[in-house]
């Protein structure tokens, strides 16, 4: 429908304030108008109760018969599952609604009634998450998925905010670069203009440029990695914020690692209790979510480990010098109510720009934050590297593209310093925080190993 059609069939309507569900208690006792579509309709002998959303929340109408015209109770009975719909009607108080007001419907208007005989496919019953998830874009209409795309854009929000407040400056790296970050198996390669390049797996090594610049910055954007995995925890495409910071050490980014995160989840408690109560979120583990979280040296966490299996408490013992996996990471965050900092991993299993502990150079200067409740790594971090030879020698060792890596070079050719960063997924931050048993419910639409549609 056009805007000049749909402002008509507004005004054929009502003259009443237009309002949303969400904001509908400021006009308790007004007659409004709001835009939705019928989520779900009962009917009681000469009573109607349909529920209608809006995109900000639901809200249940109640039609006597005796109170309206024929026309409008029939046009409500006739309505159909996510029929488009212009309401009119007196805002109640009802403390046993769920949001606190229901509406006394007075009017309608339909936009587009949904077929009979091709009715909306997601019931109210239930359905595999195979079938959900091929219809994805109709989906993230129920009130679940819709809260959770609220959380998450909170969650983008309060990052955003924490960072705007503390003086990083938003700089916008590539999405197509020339080599890898952090490992060529994971790259996606894609043609351009007869050369070979490849979408990025993290916006750092820009941003590095940036910080050298600004001092302190971020990135906010979408990232890839072409890892061939089935897990809860993985997507190929995922978004990503990444602060970087000139002249800050380690500890430096452990103490903004730890403040970013408390607000975080300060912010969602505070903003978005009705959509953490919608998704049925036990907030008792988020209000523990405050600084200083415990922080572990790699060697500690693996005797944490080995100590469980001696107990009987793991199957497998731990092999020092690899990397954690999901089952490590998940037994380790079990043992704490916030997140936990493991820091000084052995440099061989971390990347390449990294700076060596100075006091012992076989650990390197990085930190991963691991999220309570079995969701693992939510943050991955370090101190760069800020010497040319040494990071020349690195890039060597890892045989990456020498040349793709000149201007990288450059920063530490030209007034390097020490400098930090770190990178949050907002898809792991989004799942922990809502405590969803799934990655791909996190983001409109999920692109994992076997699913690039819708």
């Amino acid at each position: 429908m056009s805007e000049k059609n749909a402002a008509i069939v507004t005004e054929s309507v009502t003259n009443a304030p237009l309002s949303t569900i969400a904001a509908i208690g400021a006009h308790e006792g007004q007659t409004v108008t709001l835009h939705g579509w019928l989520y779900n309709l009962r009917e009681s002998g000469k009573l109607l109760f349909p529920i209608f959303r809006d995109g900000s929340g639901t809200i249940q109408g109640i039609v006597p018969k005796a109170a309206v015209t024929p026309e409008v109770f029939e046009t409500i009975k006739g309505l159909t599952q996510e029929s488009s719909v212009i309401v009119t009607g007196k805002v109640r108080a009802d403390k046993r609604a769920p949001g606190g007001y229901e509406l006394d419907v007075e009017n309608i208007e339909v936009i587009q009634r949904v077929p009979e005989d091709d009715p909306f496919p997601i019931s109210l019953k239930e359905h595999g998450t195979d079938f959900l998830m091929e219809h994805r874009h109709l989906w993230v209409r129920t009130p679940r998925q819709a809260a959770i795309l609220r959380i998450r854009a909170e969650i983008i929000k309060a990052a955003r905010d924490f960072l705007d407040d503390n003086g990083f400056v938003l700089t916008d790296p590539p999405i197509l670069t020339p080599a890898a970050c952090e490992g060529t198996s994971t790259l996606f390669p894609v043609e351009y203009f007869g050369e070979e390049a490849y979408l990025t797996q993290s916006g750092q090594l820009y941003i590095e440029s940036t910080a050298l610049a600004l001092g302190k910055v971020y990135s906010f954007g979408p990232t890839f990695r072409a890892e061939k995995s089935k897990t809860r925890r993985h997507l190929t495409e995922f978004w990503m914020v990444e602060p970087e910071w000139a002249f800050a050490t380690l500890d430096d980014l452990m103490g903004l690692a730890e403040n970013f995160i408390s607000a975080i989840v300060s912010q969602v408690l505070s903003k978005r209790s009705a959509e953490l109560k919608t998704i049925n979120r036990d907030t008792t583990k988020l209000e523990a979510v405050k600084p200083p979280f415990p922080r572990l040296r790699y060697d500690e966490a693996v005797k944490m480990l080995n100590d469980a299996h001696a107990k009987g408490l793991i199957e497998q013992p731990f092999e020092y010098g690899n990397d954690f996996g999901s089952p490590d990471e998940t037994y380790i965050s079990s043992q704490f109510d916030r997140p936990v900092m493991v820091h000084r991993y052995p440099a061989a299993v971390k990347a390449f720009y990294m700076e060596p502990d100075p006091e012992d150079p076989k650990y390197a200067l990085c930190v991963d934050v691991l999220a309570p409740e079995g969701y693992g790594e939510v943050i991955g971090g370090s101190q760069r590297i800020h010497s040319y030879d040494l990071l020349k020698k690195r890039i060597e060792e890892h045989q990456l593209p020498i040349d793709a890596f000149q201007w990288y070079l450059d920063l530490r050719r030209y007034g390097s310093v020490p400098h930090s960063g770190f990178g949050m997924g907002i898809e792991r931050a989004v799942a922990w925080i809502c405590g969803l048993d799934h990655v791909r419910e996190t983001i409109p639409f999920a692109r994992t190993l076997n699913r690039i549609y819708p």
